[in-house]
């Protein structure tokens, strides 16, 4: 997710006689009372667990707890600036040219493996659904379905709206089929599946979960952290002795492995993930002793999980090293890791901003610049046997760092 400079001022229009701060007042309240009721049920895990939880648990629990977990309520996640109550922005936000270009690899990779059939995970707002879907139609790809995997019913609604004029062929999923022909897209999904936490102190590994803190109060609970000794350990040996944080991806390992089993089942498909992260050996750099974990709220980014429960996202770099090995345990091809700039020139982002006006320009140039999204984010791209070489990893391939 990125900041973004402030926009212009907004526009005063004529407003009912209800003054603005009981309006505000009242969003306040219900933000309090949804925090609130997620920590109760938090305390109550931690309460049925013996006073400790480990974190990937919490993250479970303060991203998607039904109705009340960040990514299950109602408040409003992606946008350009945070005087839209947005928290950050995605690329596909940020400009219509991402899903453009992104919309040449998926069609070049539906006539590779002969499907028709287009899955994403965590489809948000549904911006890449629609820039996919009309990029795609305009393209006279043999796109039959679009199905969209999302935990949250008040995103679903969103993405029904959004999508309307291609409801016919646009469908919702909870989880994967038994077999999966087709082409998946994933952005900004993999960084947001919940992780454990390992410290290393004073020579000894531990897991990081959470306690209740203070005096435990049951009307108003509150959390620290508190570590157990571990058994758990990265992928990869860290050198040196000095104190460390990092984080594992079992769950993202296991989602990998499952949507691979599925792909192959179906005997055809792709998928393509898009996301921040990096390849073990910078991911478990002796440097990194802080790991990678941030929260994101109003466009500003802290790195205390444990405030705000409820209020603000949760996130971890991706193991891209640890997609590929697992995706090629279980019977994939690895197309491709490289750079989104990289990715999207090679799709032809350029040629699309020559032809756009400038603000729309301005805009994807942030998807491209190595101090926006160019550099930070990287793609990754699997499919079954056969599909031949990608587009998108034509120049600047870095499979060879995994």
């Amino acid at each position: 997710m990125q900041n973004l400079p402030p926009g212009k001022p907004r526009i005063m229009r004529k407003r009912r006689p209800a003054p603005a701060p009981m309006d505000n007042a009242r969003v306040h309240a219900t933000e309090a009372e949804v925090s609130h009721a997620l920590r109760q049920q938090i305390a109550a895990a931690i309460r049925r667990a013996d006073g400790w939880l480990p974190f990937d648990r919490f993250m479970q629990l303060a991203l998607y707890a039904p109705g009340l977990g960040y990514y299950a309520n109602a408040s409003r996640k992606f946008g350009l600036l945070p005087e839209s109550g947005s928290d950050f922005v995605t690329a596909p936000e940020l400009s219509p040219l991402f899903g453009q270009a992104l919309a040449a690899q998926v069609a070049e990779s539906l006539a590779a493996t002969g499907t028709d059939e287009v899955w994403e995970f965590g489809a948000g707002s549904g911006a890449l659904a629609a820039q996919l879907l009309a990029a795609l139609e305009a393209r006279g790809a043999p796109l039959r379905r679009y199905t969209i995997v999302d935990v949250s019913g008040a995103l679903r609604e969103r993405q029904r709206q959004r999508l309307a004029d291609w409801a016919p062929r646009v469908a919702w999923a909870d989880a994967l089929p038994e077999a999966l022909r087709g082409v998946v897209i994933g952005n900004e999904v993999l960084d947001a599946m919940p992780v454990p936490l390992l410290a290393r102190i004073d020579g000894v590994w531990h897991e990081r979960g959470v306690a209740l803190a203070g005096a435990a109060d049951e009307a108003d609970p509150h959390f620290t952290w508190a570590d157990r000794p571990t058994a758990l350990r990265p992928p990869v040996e860290i050198e040196g002795a000095h104190d460390y944080l990092t984080e594992i991806h079992p769950q993202q390992r296991a989602f990998i492995a499952t949507l691979a089993e599925t792909l192959v089942r179906g005997g055809a498909g792709a998928a393509f993930f898009i996301d921040y992260g990096f390849p073990e050996a910078e991911y478990w750099h002796p440097q990194r002793d802080a790991g990678t974990l941030l929260c994101h709220r109003a466009h500003q980014h802290d790195d205390d999980p444990l405030s705000d429960v409820g209020l603000k996202d949760i996130t971890a770099h991706v193991d891209f090293t640890g997609v590929a090995l697992t995706a090629d345990a279980a019977g994939l091809e690895v197309l491709g890791y490289t750079s989104q700039a990289r990715f999207l020139f090679n799709c032809g982002i350029a040629e699309l901003m020559e032809q756009a006006e400038l603000p729309v320009r301005a805009n994807a140039l942030k998807l491209v610049v190595e101090h926006e999204m160019g550099e930070l984010f990287k793609v990754i791209g699997l499919a079954t046997p056969g599909h031949g070489a990608a587009r998108g990893f034509a120049a600047g391939d870095r499979t060879h760092r995994l």
